[in-house]
């Protein structure tokens, strides 16, 4: 079933322009008014039905103040962005995976536009599935929320499943990098017993680790 279409959606594109740039001279308020890419209203995917790609922030920026009162939407940014760097193959998780089709319309707009790079390299995104351990919270909105309330001793505290954290309890390079390799990559989501990664860790030690002996008197 197809869409309904915003009154708005065969605007002059002028007039579009004009009130885009009304939107980031700051003359609306948060939620009054957003951009939208017009595509397909009729489209099986849901993502291509005209999506939101710029939306009112009022919030000042952190290093850009108040310069910016618009501010791209994920899809929008993330193609554009990677096309524009130059970056050959974006890699997200399988939550991601939907989004492709829209990603890879938004960069064929940019290489059949004047604004193409010079190379108008063909950026590719693959999805993988996420990381998941026993007994351990994997989530960056958990572990940030620990962070900020001070149950942690930041990022690098040896009990955060981060790779500065790994590093302070004595896990070395070569032992995440074979861990990695033993799990590899899959498009399934899955558990992985983190006694797989003390094992890869114990491997490496058993190699590499110096072997003392001290008698007590």
């Amino acid at each position: 079933v197809a869409g309904r279409e915003s009154p708005f959606r065969n605007r002059p594109a002028a007039e579009s322009r004009d009130l885009f740039l009304r939107m980031n001279s700051g003359e609306f308020d948060e939620g009054a008014m957003t951009l939208r890419a017009k595509i397909d209203m009729a489209s099986p995917n849901m993502h291509f039905r005209d999506p939101i790609i710029y939306r009112i922030i009022k919030t000042p920026h952190h290093r850009t103040g108040r310069t910016w009162n618009v501010y791209p939407m994920y899809d929008f940014a993330h193609g554009q962005s990677d096309y524009f760097e130059g970056v050959t193959h974006s890699l997200c998780t399988l939550e991601f995976e939907v989004h492709r089709p829209l990603y890879d319309y938004f960069i064929d707009r940019l290489i059949e536009s004047p604004f193409k790079t010079e190379d108008n390299y063909r950026t590719r995104q693959t999805e993988f599935n996420r990381l998941n351990l026993t007994y351990t919270v994997m989530s960056k909105r958990k572990l940030l929320q620990l962070v900020k309330e001070h149950r942690v001793n930041g990022w690098d505290d040896p009990r955060m499943p981060t790779i500065c954290g790994y590093r302070r309890r004595g896990f070395t390079p070569a032992s995440i990098r074979n861990f990695v390799d033993m799990i590899g990559y899959t498009k399934y989501d899955g558990v992985i017993d983190v006694a797989l990664l003390e094992h890869a860790v114990r491997e490496d030690l058993n190699a590499t680790a110096r072997r003392v002996a001290a008698v007590l008197h």
